[in-house]
């Protein structure tokens, strides 16, 4: 199925482009209106106001950068399996998988549910190579 010429699959890697964006609106989320001395987000310094953030804040940050290393094996896949002529049902249906349990992934770190976090990061790995090689 293609959507402006694009294959589901395809806008799945625009999410997924994404989602490290969302992570870290995430965890500047509420900030921005505070004064930097009160803990405000400070955007000449941003990583070093980042390594500052505890808790929720600080858990959004790292699914900020595990969001980042998982992006290029997902685009990859994405890529080779529309090469290599998958078909195209199956791939659109694993990719949109692949970005509910990143969602869901997200979720569970910010949330702080390790286990269910690793079970979720788990499966989204196994969708990525399904992906590969459907």
């Amino acid at each position: 199925m293609k959507l402006a010429g694009l294959t589901v699959a395809y806008w799945c890697v625009l999410v997924a482009s994404l989602l490290p964006i969302l992570c870290a609106g995430l965890a500047k989320w509420g900030t921005f209106s505070r004064p930097k001395r009160e803990g405000g987000y400070d955007n000449n310094h941003p990583r070093q106001w980042l390594e500052k953030q505890g808790g929720w804040r600080a858990r959004a940050n790292a699914a900020q950068a595990n969001s980042f290393e998982a992006l290029p094996f997902f685009i990859g896949a994405v890529i080779i399996a529309h090469q290599l002529g998958a078909a195209q049902l199956r791939l659109d249906v694993l990719a949109f998988l692949y970005i509910v349990l990143r969602l869901l992934y997200i979720m569970m770190y910010v949330a702080d549910m390790a286990t269910v976090r690793t079970l979720v990061w788990v499966l989204a790995l196994v969708a990525n190579v399904a992906i590969l090689f459907a």
